[in-house]
């Protein structure tokens, strides 16, 4: 199918991705860290997870939220990152619609589970911080693995509409979409039909899940802080501060690509169009990177393990 395919049809058995319009000739170049970054989400992700098990002092709430953070960055990267470099060295910009649809379920999905676990790890660290002595029995590992579930289920309800939405509306102008993942807003664009309740739902979905989610994150920090500076000496800040800072660091590299790639694709009308692919780019690419990397330094228990790892093989 080429890109000049623009005849009427209603549902296209394909679509054709871009990459990063504009910089077609760059996609090499462009793949180079894009596909480091991925390298480094898979091991990292992995080496946290393989930590985590093999350590028995990590088997703690904080750590099971951290695990299921690094299998949601899993998914989310890989549900991506495969096809683009395939668009960048191969130029295979073909994607079945069956499987566009899936892939943008699977990202919306898992950032809305990514957003669950950081409220999660939020509500830890202030049980842990503001009511120590009762942490153990109230976020039990059976009150772990209901919240965990319920993220799974939360960031799947909400998000299913959106295929079924896809799936109905009729496509008539073309199937080529100009981004290298089949981001939601993109595709819809493509139908022609008032999808208008598509881009209200989507909006809804948005504010009341981050802004939720940002809400219980801020009101948890703000207990956690008057907790904070009631500690009687300063070694005793210091040390929750840093345990708490790995966590913060993690919410602000998920959040401001995040927001910042909102604000672009709904204000920056006079921003270029490979610009707001790049940026979309890496909200999905830096947090699961930066995330096994801020634990990894911040932890010494993880940091402990791998030297071990790494000086008995050495050894």
């Amino acid at each position: 199918m080429s890109e000049s395919n623009t005849t009427d049809f209603t549902n296209p058995s394909t679509f054709i991705l871009m990459g990063i319009p504009g910089l077609q000739a760059a996609h090499v170049w462009i793949s180079i860290p894009f596909c480091t970054m991925y390298t480094i989400t898979i091991l990292g992700n992995f080496i946290i997870l393989f930590i985590v098990k093999m350590e028995l002092s990590l088997h703690v709430p904080m750590y099971y939220f951290l695990c299921m953070l690094a299998i949601t960055d899993l998914v989310l990267s890989t549900s991506t990152l495969p096809k683009m470099l395939s668009i960048f060295w191969f130029n295979s910009r073909e994607i079945e619609f069956s499987a566009c649809i899936t892939q943008m379920y699977f990202i919306h999905c898992f950032s809305v589970m990514g957003s669950g676990i950081l409220v999660a790890m939020a509500l830890d660290r202030y049980v842990a911080i503001c009511d120590p002595l009762r942490h153990s029995t109230i976020l039990t590992n059976n009150v772990v693995a209901k919240i965990g579930l319920v993220v799974v289920l939360r960031g799947g309800i909400l998000v299913l509409p959106h295929p079924f939405l896809v799936r109905h509306w009729p496509y008539c102008r073309t199937n080529i979409i100009p981004h290298s993942y089949c981001e939601n807003i993109a595709v819809v664009k493509l139908a022609c039909a008032d999808t208008r309740i598509s881009s209200y739902y989507g909006l809804c979905v948005a504010f009341l899940v981050t802004g939720l989610d940002v809400f219980s994150i801020i009101v948890s920090y703000i207990q956690i802080l008057r907790a904070i500076f009631h500690l009687p000496t300063k070694d005793a800040r210091h040390k929750t501060f840093r345990t708490c800072g790995s966590h913060f660091c993690v919410i602000l590299a998920s959040y401001i690509p995040a927001l910042f790639s909102y604000l672009t694709h709904r204000f920056g009308h006079n921003v270029p169009q490979h610009f707001h692919v790049l940026i979309a780019n890496v909200y999905l690419l830096v947090p699961p990177m930066l995330n096994p990397i801020i634990y990894g330094v911040s932890t010494k228990q993880i940091r402990d393990r791998l030297l071990h790892l790494f000086t008995h093989k050495g050894t």
